[in-house]
């Protein structure tokens, strides 16, 4: 009997150390019925307060569409070519698969659990496997830990069991066993477990000499809201993760003296966002950059009634008649560029809007508004070469603008104007290079003027010496970062000192990242900044650990209340309905979610 067990560990030892060494991140399938896969803990909520972005691997139900081990590798490549890669699992933990076939509609898996009995023989394996002191096993080397989903059918409602390794140098010296137990939501704070309790429990399974307790907490500053029952969705969300020692109670505020940290993810485009106008500039900007990458171009709906050329015809007009005094030629067409919804919009004006348009810059303004066609740009240039080369008009320009129609303009003061063949997709990238001209002047409007960055800062960000692709690129990233700027500058109010932090944060990131509105920027500050925000809300996640002994043998007991399940292969009964959880109630409803934790030693 012994020598079956030992057998079969040393089986699933190799099975696991196979995904481990070969960096497979596709799932597997094991005695027929087991799905095995490596993925980060991160993704999964629950693993994520103990493994982070460790990898481990995760044990559950098998789907019918994963491969078996050890099958012919062409059978293996024609089967796996339909499913997940393990690193593309979403935040919840759910595993999309691919299409099947050209026709099929790709469909969601929800992972599966396997009963309380099986998950304690994997960890019996995983455990035997990694033991040293069992005679027919070998020295082997740690293995990522290892969580199997469970199905709650023991009387704890155990929804996860976890092993993982504990090292002493390079050899395995004992496993941490955790156990993941679960409950519905309710409003009644008297059924939650209290401190006291949660110690109790500790100590029960550490018998610690001496014992830590961490709080910690997060709630929503910024998101999708309900307004009269209804739900705005939005993109864009900041949270606020408080971090702090010495818990008296179970959903206590988060004192003063806590760590704060704000998780900052803005998306652009948001209608409620102060840059919404100049998103919309944006857009049109990448279109003339897909335009010449694709060659082929959506245009987008003018803003103008009057067409680009009647636009062009009298702009050039009203700067011949206003020759004589041009003072009111920089101030008067910038003025009529407004449109209503500009005007209207008094946060935009005040931060991002320039006095300052040159000739080329107001140029853009009225194209970008009323543009439909390539005729319409080349028609538009054409009308202007010709004003430049008969001398009917001498406008002013920035003496930094790198556009091409800026040096026709600077010629033309000498009265020695190149031709240009305003033929094909000159016009598109003339247009396309007054653009980013002008864009990244506003932008350097505001973070110089706001004294948040220097001109050497920002290098990266405004070279010309890039192709135009890659400068739209970088555009985009400046414009991302004045989102997010804006966004905690404009609602949460946020000081200088931290505005500046961020900025310098985000424009170091963007050198080395590419674009994502998905990636959260982190930001360190003092809860007294924000207390308004959060002192009379309640959290979306609270949570006490108690924690005993150092390093690799640290134990830990934890809680975590939550708004929402951290566990997502159980549907879970409740008596609230979801417009009742965390709506319009009072008292909020909260899912408890405990992980406990044992050591067990080897030596």
């Amino acid at each position: 009997m012994g020598s079956k067990v030992i057998s079969n560990a040393k089986e699933f030892y190799n099975i696991l150390r196979s995904l481990q060494d070969e960096g497979r991140n596709d799932p597997c399938t094991f005695e027929e019925d087991i799905q095995m896969l490596k993925t980060n803990g991160d993704r999964i909520p629950v693993l994520n307060m103990y493994c982070g972005n460790q990898s481990v691997f995760i044990c559950e139900k098998a789907e019918s569409n994963v491969p078996k081990m050890n099958e012919p590798e062409d059978q293996l490549m024609t089967e796996t070519s339909n499913c997940t890669d393990g690193d593309e699992a979403d935040d919840d933990g759910d595993y999309v698969a691919a299409d099947c076939d050209a026709s099929a509609l790709q469909t969601e898996l929800v992972p599966e659990p396997l009963t309380i009995m099986k998950a304690r023989q994997l960890l019996s394996w995983y455990t035997l496997s990694q033991n040293v002191n069992v005679s027919a096993v070998e020295n082997n080397p740690a293995l990522h830990p290892l969580w199997v989903r469970c199905d709650m059918s023991d009387p704890a409602g155990t929804a996860w069991f976890g092993a993982e390794t504990v090292c002493m140098g390079n050899k395995v010296s004992g496993v941490k066993l955790h156990s993941v137990t679960c409950k519905g939501s309710t409003v009644d704070k008297k059924s939650l477990i209290t401190l006291d309790e949660l110690k109790q429990e500790h100590k029960r399974r550490c018998h610690p000499s001496s014992m830590a307790i961490k709080g910690s907490a997060r709630f929503l500053l910024l998101g999708s809201t309900v307004v009269e029952n209804t739900l705005i969705k939005s993109q864009s969300s900041v949270t606020v993760d408080f971090k702090w020692s010495h818990v008296e109670s179970i959903l206590e505020t988060p004192p003063l003296s806590s760590t704060a940290t704000l998780n900052i993810k803005v998306a652009c485009g948001e209608m409620r966002s102060p840059m919404f106008e100049m998103y919309r500039e944006l857009e049109f900007l990448q279109t003339l950059a897909d335009g010449l990458r694709t060659g082929e171009t959506e245009w987008m709906e003018p803003l103008e009634s009057a067409s680009a050329v009647n636009l062009t015809k009298a702009f050039l007009e009203e700067l011949q008649n206003t020759a004589k005094t041009p003072q009111d030629q920089t101030a008067k067409p910038a003025e009529t560029t407004k449109l209503k919804s500009e005007k209207d919009d008094p946060i935009f004006n005040s931060l991002l809007e320039r006095g300052d348009l040159d000739f080329v810059e107001q140029l853009w303004v009225r194209m970008r508004k009323s543009v439909i066609s390539y005729q319409d740009i080349g028609d538009c240039l054409k009308l202007v070469t010709e004003a430049l080369r008969y001398g009917d008009i001498k406008p002013w320009i920035h003496r930094d603008s790198s556009s091409s129609l800026s040096k026709l303009i600077l010629q033309s003061y000498h009265k020695q104007i190149d031709h240009v063949s305003l033929t094909g997709l000159t016009p598109v990238h003339m247009l396309l290079e007054m653009g980013l001209d002008k864009m990244r002047k506003d932008y350097i409007n505001y973070l110089i003027g706001e004294e948040l960055t220097t001109l050497n800062h920002l290098c990266y960000y405004l070279s010309t010496d890039v192709d135009l692709q890659e400068q739209v690129i970088r555009l985009r990233k400046l414009h991302h970062l004045l989102e997010i700027i804006l966004t905690c500058s404009t609602f949460l109010g946020l000081p200088y000192d931290r505005l500046f932090l961020l900025t310098q944060s985000c424009l170091q990131h963007y050198k080395t990242y590419p674009y994502d509105e998905n990636h959260e920027f982190k930001l360190q500050i003092k809860p007294a900044l924000i207390s308004h925000f959060y002192q009379k809300e309640h959290p979306v996640v609270w949570g006490v650990e108690v924690s005993s002994g150092n390093g690799a043998r640290e134990v830990r007991t934890s809680l975590q209340l939550s708004d929402r399940p951290l566990v997502d292969h159980i549907i879970f009964d409740t008596d609230y309905t979801n417009e009742t959880v965390n709506g319009g109630s009072e008292d909020p409803a909260f899912f408890s979610t405990m992980v406990c934790c044992g050591l067990a030693n080897f030596a």
